[in-house]
């Protein structure tokens, strides 16, 4: 049986290490993937290995395992160093002695399988196929967002979810703030299944709550503006009918957001014929803060004129995903 084995950081997994990983495997019968984890990194190993797991969770010849290492014994460097590969080669051969077969895209790989004794097949060194790197990905999560696999993704969008009852500002600040921060914007569902408040069912909630779920995922961004979410139409079902309507924990799961902006009820209500009364879009207010506080959801609370409400939301997403100066540029808040 043709062994080989692949490792790296992975800090984090991208489409190029998945290219290559696939490509390893065209050379071999069994495959290891080895996550070498530093003692020196904030970035944990689980987290790392549950990329590649759900990755290549269909995949039987491929093994992955996390490999921790202290930098005080074996070098942590991306520089190629005939010493620290032999350091490597050693560490290497003790763990996978009848390994025949060393995949990797850097010019050390070379010198790593020579003094193992085994053969260096390279993939793509010049990375013509992926131009992405693990650096690239922590300096500039957008940039760099195309090439993430999706198990990848999951774990590092961020979801900011705008709350609050009729006629507070939610759908013009959603697409104000997906505008500046250059974030995609998810629409509240409800709008393209019920066209007026005073007149659905609670069928139609059931479809609005799978609805809004499947928006959220459909969304392909690092960072997601979202108009409203499941707890408010709990909420609805509550106020409207006196029932509790029942979702799974998957769709709760989907909606759950990393930072929860709750417009207060403090500005003129505008009623466009398609809303509740002011009184009822005020006791609607009374019944989401409950539903939320039964769910133990803790709102960040925006009140003010519109521009003011703008403000106090961009610093609020500012502070949850670190951007760079003037926001121009997304960062990844886990860095190596």
């Amino acid at each position: 049986m043709r062994k080989a084995f692949v490792f790296g950081k992975f800090m984090p997994f991208h489409k190029g290490h998945e290219a290559m990983i696939r490509f390893a495997l065209t050379k071999c019968d069994f495959l290891t993937v080895l996550i070498c984890v530093s003692d020196q990194e904030t970035m944990p190993g689980v987290l790392r290995k549950s990329w590649l797991d759900e990755t290549f969770r269909d995949e039987q010849r491929v093994e992955i395992l996390t490999y921790h290492y202290d930098e005080n014994i074996l070098p942590s460097t991306s520089v190629t160093s005939a010493s620290v590969s032999e350091v490597w080669a050693v560490a290497f051969k003790e763990l996978l002695p009848d390994y025949s077969i060393l995949v990797t895209s850097e010019p050390y790989g070379e010198l790593v399988a020579g003094f193992m004794g085994i053969t260096h097949i390279p993939f793509d060194p010049e990375r013509k196929q992926f131009p992405v790197s693990a650096t690239m990905v922590r300096n500039n999560l957008w940039q760099a967002w195309s090439y993430l696999p999706d198990s990848v993704k999951a774990t590092m969008v961020k979801k900011v979810v705008i709350l609050g009852t009729e006629s507070t500002g939610k759908t013009t600040l959603t697409g104000r703030l997906a505008a500046h921060f250059n974030a995609a914007a998810v629409m509240e569902a409800g709008r393209d299944i019920v066209a007026d408040s005073n007149d659905f069912s609670i069928d139609d909630l059931y479809a609005i709550a799978t609805a809004h779920a499947n928006n959220i995922l459909a969304a392909n961004a690092p960072l997601l503006i979202i108009d409203t979410d499941i707890h408010i139409t709990i909420s609805y079902g509550e106020y409207v009918f006196g029932q509790t309507i029942q979702i799974d924990d998957n769709i709760f799961a989907i909606n759950k957001a990393d930072l929860y902006l709750y417009l207060n009820n403090d500005v003129p209500f505008v009623q466009d014929g398609t809303r509740l009364d002011e009184a009822a879009r005020n006791e609607l207010d009374v019944s989401h803060r409950q539903v939320l506080e039964k769910h133990n959801i803790q709102c960040e609370v925006i009140s003010g004129d519109w521009e003011e409400r703008f403000e106090q939301a961009v610093g609020l997403i500012n502070r949850l995903v670190n951007f760079r100066s003037q926001g121009a540029n997304f960062s990844s808040v886990t860095h190596s």
